[in-house]
């Protein structure tokens, strides 16, 4: 089953205008599915090379030679990171396809990693090259009707779509298996499977909370920085998310330590061991569970540009999730999971000091109303429609 990503439109305006695009996301996020689906609505010739192949790989032994016999296609590099050496031939590739006349759409790379792709890419292909990241599936692209499933399963197609709640569960332990054990030692120096796991699993247990770097290194046994590097792995692996506070000059002691999450919902469940909905109903993460499925859906459907921080005071005024625009405008969402959602002192003082253009409070119901002449309460579908007809 095909599904229309929401990226689409935006993919096929970059070929059209930037010489390579670099499409990056988790593993297993549909990135070969959009870019080949991109390719044949193009109505270009293309070319897919897997550079996890041996043989693609082999094709690649004198890059140069081969990928000059195709400059009238569009080429799709997979897994690209596994050969950094390719960017200066692109580059050099590229500025020959200039010369003869074409100017976009020659190059579309597939990535698992933001940091070492745009490493590699930023060294080599400055003003060639745009990106987009792919993230899991969000609420807007299956509908209001998965919601709850999306929650529970997480995005990743595969586990989204299984055919069962246990299938889908197995998918996401094999998943996590595999990033463990043979794709993070591809990004950076060596670190225990083992150790790498209970240090995500931790993150999954403390979903949303203030990094606390030193009790995590005590509960690992390792020092702060060596914390700092495997959640800086983590990050470029686009599998965390770390989400910054707000500074603003209101002369209040605000919190400076960003908040952590686990991007997928399903990774969430999966580390804890959470099988399906009525589990995760009965367990004590539930609650940032939905705090962490909202913010990674509001920001998946955000227009370009848009940052996401959250704002917290000393004074214990706080906003969960602050939406800066790139208008210098504020969006304060204060995110609840109960029927009866109600705004505490602290949103209102928060907003009080940065006095947003808009004030929403996100719930897991279905209606739409005001509490307050400046507050409405949606639901995630519906929040999700009105950030994208914002773009």
């Amino acid at each position: 089953m095909m599904i229309e990503r929401d990226l689409t439109p935006k993919l096929l305006e970059t070929l059209a205008h930037a010489p390579a695009t670099a499409l990056i996301g988790p593993r297993q996020v549909g990135k070969t599915t959009l870019a080949l689906a991109a390719a044949e609505a193009c109505g270009q010739p293309s070319l897919y090379l897997d550079l996890e192949s041996d043989a693609d790989r082999a094709k690649l032994e004198q890059p140069e030679l081969y990928l000059a016999d195709h400059l009238d296609k569009l080429v799709i590099l997979d897994e690209v990171h596994r050969a950094p050496r390719l960017f200066p031939v692109l580059r050099g590739l590229i500025d020959r396809s200039r010369r003869a006349g074409r100017r976009a759409g020659n190059y579309l790379l597939l990535g698992s990693a933001s940091l070492d792709l745009l490493k590699q890419s930023g060294e080599t292909l400055a003003g060639r090259i745009a990106y987009l990241e792919l993230p899991p599936f969000h609420v807007g692209e299956l509908g209001a009707e998965a919601l709850n499933p999306l929650w529970v399963r997480g995005g990743f197609p595969e586990s989204a779509l299984a055919d069962s709640e246990a299938w889908s569960l197995r998918w996401r332990r094999d998943f996590i298996r595999t990033y463990l054990e043979r794709d993070i030692p591809q990004f950076g120096p060596r670190i225990a499977a083992e150790t790498l796991r209970r240090f995500w699993g931790m993150l999954a247990h403390q979903q949303g909370s203030l990094l606390n770097a030193a009790r995590l290194a005590a509960s690992l046994g390792v020092d702060g920085k060596t914390v700092a590097s495997y959640l800086d792995l983590l990050v470029d692996l686009l599998l965390v998310r770390r989400l910054p506070p707000w500074y603003a000059n209101s002369g209040k002691r605000l919190v400076k330590s960003p908040k952590v999450y686990v991007r997928d919902s399903g990774l969430v469940h999966a580390l804890l061991g959470i099988a399906d909905k009525e589990a995760l109903l009965a367990h004590p993460v539930v609650g940032a569970s939905w705090e962490g499925f909202v913010v990674e859906s509001l920001l998946g459907n955000a227009p370009e540009g848009v940052q996401g921080h959250f704002y917290r005071s000393a004074g214990g005024a706080e906003i969960d999730l602050l939406l800066a625009f790139p208008d210098q405008s504020l969006w304060a969402i204060e995110i609840k999971r109960s029927l009866t959602p109600k705004v505490e002192r602290g949103f209102h003082s928060a907003c009080a000091d940065l006095d947003p253009a808009r004030k929403l409070l996100i719930y897991p119901g279905t209606d739409d109303y005001r509490i307050a002449e400046d507050i409405r309460v949606l639901s995630l579908p519906a929040a999700c429609q009105l950030l994208a007809s914002s773009r």
